[in-house]
């Protein structure tokens, strides 16, 4: 009978939590549209509502302002659009401007035209460059339209953690809006949207715990908002057309509530990570982990190991029975160079592999990794020769 096999890449989606399988299963038995007004529809209705509370809870928001989406994708492409409405009176945006080591949904730009964005530099330690963001908004003519900044809490590759406040402090001096990625961010540092001076926050279900197919665009208020990206029955205030997808939505909630409670998981997460980085270190004392130097989230270590392809150490953690990612795994399966390395000015040749932690990981899985991680850099190319 072969081993069982080590799942470390929760960082690309986390296993579904006790609570959240619970609250699915429960759901099955609330078949009606939430959108009818007969008994049937009203009891789907309460529990997608307190799934609204759930996450909204989690993001420190009021539940009003809380958008469910499919996905942190249609999130991002929803808000990200040159098209707002101030009430009732239309708002132009005219550029949006991104750090460098956003997500591929953000980076990709949502509703702008290419020649409507700019990307922004990061400092080699893979953090925003305040200076560069600063003289791009000072530079702006606000006479076409306001600007919009996107920049992500915690990076889903190096768990490295962004100066939103610092961010945010730039943004209102110039007048402009904040979009925040809190996709990785959720259930590992404590969230409120009013406090980190977000306009808009992105979260998503499975990332923390819940199904796929569910995510959240968070607003402040609800003065000022994007115009919907799906149009039709006018579900969801009209924000977003469509019949909810009440079993992920309602799984979803059960998980950001259960994601609420992650200072002493996330403290023992933590221990777990320094336990493995020190095996790690002990095995091959050449290995790069990117963002240790810095602050990171507890569960997250981004790693080269010189002489050893992305793709090679991907395919041998594998085949020994270790899941984790050559980088994000956001982008169809592919593996290649890393965006995020080469904004943080990283030889991407080098190629970088992500082992990410969760609720359920333990001791024995962490020595496990440490000892597929000796017998893989062992049998490794010496550095620069091909691998």
């Amino acid at each position: 009978m072969a081993p069982p096999r080590l799942y470390l890449d929760w960082n690309a989606t986390s296993p579904l939590h006790p609570n959240a399988r619970d609250a699915v299963l429960r759901a099955l038995d609330l078949f009606g549209n939430p959108n009818s007004v007969h008994g049937e529809g009203r009891a789907v209705r309460a529990a997608i509502e307190h799934a609204r509370r759930q996450v909204a809870a989690l993001a420190g928001a009021d539940p009003a302002h809380v958008i469910f989406t499919s996905g942190a994708t249609e999130a991002a492409n929803m808000v990200l659009t040159p098209e707002f409405r101030m009430g009732r009176t239309p708002l132009k945006v005219s550029q949006l401007y991104y750090s460098a080591v956003e997500h591929p949904a953000v980076r990709e730009g949502g509703r702008f035209p290419k020649e409507q964005t700019a990307e922004i530099p990061v400092t080699e330690a893979g953090v925003v460059d305040l200076d560069a963001l600063g003289a791009s908004l000072a530079a702006h003519d606000k006479s076409a339209g306001l600007p919009m900044v996107a920049v992500m809490l915690v990076n889903n590759e190096t768990g490295i953690v962004q100066p939103i406040a610092e961010v945010a402090k730039l943004v209102q001096a110039h007048g402009c809006l904040l979009v925040v990625d809190a996709v990785q961010a959720a259930g590992r540092l404590k969230l409120d949207i009013n406090a980190l001076g977000a306009d808009f926050l992105i979260v998503s279900s499975h990332k923390i715990g819940g199904p796929k197919g569910a995510g959240a665009l968070v607003t402040r208020g609800e003065v000022l908002m994007p115009r919907p990206l799906i149009h039709g029955g006018g579900q969801e205030k009209g924000h977003r057309s469509g019949t909810e997808n009440s079993l992920a939505v309602i799984g979803f909630g059960a998980a950001a509530e259960a994601a609420m409670e992650f200072e002493a998981r996330n403290e023992a997460i933590s221990v777990l990570r320094d336990r493995l980085e020190t095996g790690m270190r002990g095995a091959a004392p050449d290995v790069v982990i990117y963002g240790s130097e810095g602050q990171r989230v507890s569960n997250t270590t981004f790693f080269t190991l010189p002489g050893l392809k992305a793709e090679t150490g991907q395919i041998a953690f594998d085949l020994e029975g270790v899941a984790l990612s050559a980088g994000s795994a956001c982008s169809s399966g592919k593996v290649g160079e890393s965006h995020v390395l080469v904004a943080m000015g990283r030889d991407p040749k080098l190629g970088a592999l992500r082992i990410s932690l969760g609720f359920a990981t333990t001791e024995e899985e962490i020595d496990k990794a440490i000892s597929v991680f000796a017998k893989i850099a062992a049998r490794r190319k010496p550095a620069g020769e091909a691998a």
